[in-house]
């Protein structure tokens, strides 16, 4: 094996200290708390083909191929038929396929093989190089596990590869920040009964939600600091702004892009109106940069819905947000950086009621489009979130403040499946819709 492709497979000198000598899974167990995703069970061992691992950047898609490798070798898997190789070090096309055509004749003749291409997409035309080696059979008796923080991967490889993915039902895996739910189970506060939970334990643990997302380096860093650090947050953005600058795109667009999405944050703009600021000339130009903020996870456009098409509005104003509210306090760190982000902005901002409400109701689009085709509704007045389900829509409110008026609610009040969820700590209903306590909801929709 090349010596630079060594420190990932130190399973090949000792399957038995693998955990121990590993960088990723050293340094997951040094944390408070550790993940361990459904995507480790989920992930083929017995079935060959190429299957795709999708998610954005610092969510954690490196350590949990590494706890993969892991139940492999638990499963007594032979070392030697496993291979990690980041593909961070491949340049091109005709390098992968020389590197991963000597790592697989390396590799035992016989039984199941097992090849990790981690974060393929550095590799110029990667797709050539996977689609000749499936073509020409070395894939054969072989797991590929490629993964990137470029969703676009995903969908190229459901065009190039037709017939070479496996007869696996699921071959696409899109890996994404800690659900709110998946949060309180990582702290051990949620079983799978969440009937007996304390409300005001929850309401807390959302707070804390608010503050850092699903990002494990966030979560870990506040249970022990209780903040999030400056440098905590200037990871997350530089590896946003070194994706954008490796698509050739400029940093000022992008500075001024995200600026403008805070700005107008989870409200209804034209991408006209979004742009008019913006020393930026094409609409075009904006929506390709938004384009490839949504590619690597970091941005969610909510389009309206046309009710009786069950489609996106293309003539509708569109909503903007972030996919997870620690990318937002990592973008607002950036683009207004202050010597203590975390007192200076982040907490004013969690607790101010107007920035609050707007972080919960991306929360709540942002875990919904996880499931489903997610929209909102623009008619007479607007309802926040319609997602498609059984071939029709459900429309649900969010409200995030004490007191909830009726006025507020004559659009959702005309769907008799309509839900509205809510800030206060108990259930009701307003006209026949239930209203739901907002945390105790979003445990429901996981």
């Amino acid at each position: 094996m090349d010596a630079e492709f060594l420190p990932n497979n130190s399973h090949l000198d000792s399957a038995k200290d693998f955990s121990r000598r590993d960088p990723h899974l050293r340094r997951m167990a040094e944390n408070t708390y550790i993940f361990h995703s459904p995507i480790i069970q989920e992930l083929p061992i017995d079935i060959p083909g190429i299957y795709n691992l999708g998610g954005g950047r610092q969510i954690g898609k490196t350590t949990l191929l590494k706890q993969w490798m892991q139940r492999l070798l638990d499963a007594k898997v032979p070392p030697e038929a496993i291979i990690f190789l980041s593909c961070e070090l491949i340049v091109d096309e005709q390098s992968l396929h020389r590197i991963v055509s000597s790592h697989l004749s390396d590799m035992p003749n016989s039984g199941m093989r097992y090849l990790i291409l981690d974060e393929i997409t550095y590799v110029s035309n990667w797709d050539k190089a996977i689609k000749y080696l499936a073509d020409t059979g070395l894939f054969d008796n072989v797991v590929v596990v490629i993964s990137g923080s470029d969703l676009v991967m995903m969908q190229e490889a459901r065009m190039r590869f037709p017939g070479r993915r496996g007869k696996a039902d699921k071959v696409d895996f899109h890996y994404y920040p800690l659900s709110f739910r998946q949060f309180l189970q990582l702290k051990g506060i949620l079983e799978e009964d969440a009937s007996n939970l304390d409300i005001q334990l929850l309401y807390r643990e959302f707070d804390q939600y608010l503050i850092h997302g699903g990002f494990l380096t966030a979560i870990n860093e506040y249970a022990a600091t209780n903040r999030i650090s400056k440098g905590t947050l200037a990871t997350y953005s530089d590896w946003i702004r070194g994706d954008v600058i490796k698509h050739n795109k400029k940093e000022h667009y992008l500075r001024e892009v995200l600026t403008a999405i805070i700005k107008h944050y989870s409200s209804q703009i034209s991408w006209r109106n979004l742009v008019s600021a913006l020393s930026i000339d094409h609409v075009q130009t904006a929506i390709d940069y938004i384009e490839l903020l949504e590619s690597i996870d970091t941005v969610f456009v909510q389009a309206a819905l046309i009710e009786d098409k069950l489609v996106a509005a293309p003539k509708k104003q569109r909503k903007f947000m972030f996919c997870d509210p620690f990318i937002f306090h990592a973008a607002y760190s950036w683009l207004r950086p202050t010597a203590d982000p975390f007192n200076d902005s982040i907490m004013p901002m969690v607790n101010d009621t107007s920035h609050c409400a707007k972080f919960v109701e991306a929360i709540v689009a942002t875990h919904f489009r996880r499931h489903y085709p997610t929209y909102y509704i623009k008619a007479d007045s607007k309802v926040d979130v319609a997602y498609i389900k059984d071939d029709k829509f459900w429309p649900v409110e969010v409200k995030w403040t004490k007191q909830i008026r009726p006025e507020s609610l004559k659009q959702i009040l005309k769907y008799k499946n309509g839900e509205i969820w809510a800030k206060p700590q108990h259930e009701g209903n307003v006209q026949g819709l239930p209203i739901i306590p907002l945390p105790l909801a979003l445990l429901m929709l996981d």
